[in-house]
C-alpha cells in the first residue's frame, strides 16, 4: 500500500494482542464487545495526541505552579451505526465529556454502496473535533459518505478511527478526503469477492450484538 501521510497504524503490542483475540471464532459476544471497547480506549490516546494545551496557574499542596490543560476544540464521537456503537464507551472512558452523534448507514448487499437512513449530531458539531468510529474499514464507502455528510453540515476537524482496515478502504478514504486523518489498529490483506476484509474478523455488528 502507498505511504499516505494521513494514515496511522497504531500497532502497540497490547492492541495487536487484543485484535488477535477479536479475530478468533471462539471469542464470545461478551468478550468481543469488551475487547472492542479496550482497543478503542487504547487507540484514543493516539487519536487525541495532537490536542492543543493551555497553561494555567494552579496551587498544589506544596506551592503554586504552571500546569497544562487541554484547550481549544472539544471532542465529539460519531459512531457509524450500528457497529460503531461498540467503540464509543472505550473513548468515553478517556474523554468522558465528549458529545455523541450518530450516523446511520448500511451497505446495499448488491451494489456494496452506502445508504443513509439516520443522522443526529451535537448542536455544536461544527465547532468540535469529531472522531468518526466504525470497527471495519472495508470498501470505504460508508466512511467516505459519513465524512462527506459531516462536511456538508459545516464540520471541518474530522478524524476516522477503525479497528481493522483493508487497503482498498484506506485508499478510498484518502482519495475522497485527504484532509482526514485515518487511524487503524490493523491493516489487513485485502477484500474478498463479497467485500469482506481478509483475514478480518467477520461481521463486527453481528459479533458485537449477538445477532448471528
Amino acid at each position: 500500500m502507498e505511504n499516505y501521510k494521513n494514515f496511522h497504524l497504531i500497532d502497540h503490542p497490547l492492541i495487536q494482542h487484543k485484535v488477535s483475540m477479536m479475530r478468533m471464532t471462539t471469542t464470545s459476544t461478551k468478550d468481543f464487545r469488551e475487547l472492542a471497547q479496550e482497543i478503542s480506549l487504547l487507540m484514543a490516546y493516539e487519536v487525541t495526541r495532537d490536542l492543543p494545551l493551555r497553561e494555567e496557574e494552579i496551587e498544589t499542596p506544596i506551592c503554586k505552579t504552571k500546569a497544562n490543560f487541554v484547550a481549544g476544540r472539544s471532542i465529539g464521537v460519531v459512531p457509524i451505526l450500528r457497529a460503531g456503537l461498540g467503540m464509543v464507551d472505550g473513548i468515553l472512558t478517556l474523554v468522558p465529556n465528549a458529545k455523541i452523534g450518530h450516523i446511520g448507514l448500511y451497505r446495499d448487499p448488491r451494489t456494496h454502496k452506502p445508504v443513509e437512513y439516520y443522522c443526529k449530531l451535537p448542536i455544536d458539531a461544527e465547532e468540535r473535533t469529531l472522531i468518526v468510529v466504525d470497527p471495519m474499514l472495508a470498501t470505504g464507502g460508508s466512511a467516505v459518505a459519513a465524512i462527506q455528510f459531516l462536511k456538508n453540515k459545516g464540520c471541518k476537524d474530522i478524524k476516522l478511527m477503525n479497528l481493522i482496515a483493508a487497503p482498498e478502504g484506506v485508499k478510498a478514504v484518502h482519495d475522497a478526503h485527504p484532509d482526514v486523518e485515518i487511524y487503524v489498529a490493523s491493516l489487513d490483506e485485502r477484500l474478498n469477492e463479497n467485500a469482506y476484509i481478509v483475514p478480518g474478523l467477520g461481521d463486527a455488528g453481528d459479533r458485537l450484538f449477538g445477532t448471528k
